[in-house]
């Protein structure tokens, strides 16, 4: 079940993540997990986050196979995002989203057919960060992860096996 962000939430990690460049985007294999750096959008958070690729590449074999993702950020806070993943082809949205800086990185134009976008729909974000801020930050995971919010310790254990 998803857990949909509310307008505070939003502002929250918007601000957290807005001036991080890189990003380490987290992809399923069949061996495990993978982490990537990925350049970071220059665009709002809204809910969703934006990435750039290309076909061939092993992260979209990855999210063609299973979309679970984790997207992490560190920079004045540390901010992990869950989510998923769907590659995007829109030429209208990579047109929107692109930028000379990717030209340079990727080696051609966004009107390639083998860049494509990847979407991550974040369902749940937890955040580390210094002062009474991380206690409202460890309040706002617990709510939207569905977890009780009256103890608001920024750390929980839990018992794998």
């Amino acid at each position: 079940m998803s857990n949909m962000l509310k307008q505070e939430e939003l502002e929250l990690v918007r601000d957290l993540i807005k001036d991080v460049d890189t990003a380490m985007l987290t992809t399923v294999t069949e061996e495990g997990l993978v982490s990537r750096p990925m350049k970071t959008q220059e665009v709002e958070f809204d809910g969703d986050l934006w990435f750039f690729t290309k076909k061939a590449t092993e992260k979209y074999d990855e999210i063609m196979h299973d979309q679970d993702v984790n997207v992490a950020y560190a920079g004045k806070s540390y901010v992990s995002v869950r989510g998923k993943a769907e590659i995007v082809e829109d030429l209208a949205k990579k047109k929107e989203l692109w930028s000379k800086a990717y030209e340079k990185i990727m080696q051609t134009n966004y009107d390639d057919p083998s860049v494509v976008l990847i979407k991550v729909n974040a369902e749940a974000a937890e955040y580390w960060d210094t002062g009474s801020f991380t206690k409202r930050m460890a309040f706002f995971y617990k709510r939207m992860t569905g977890q009780s919010a009256k103890s608001t310790d920024v750390n929980d254990t839990v018992e794998l096996k």
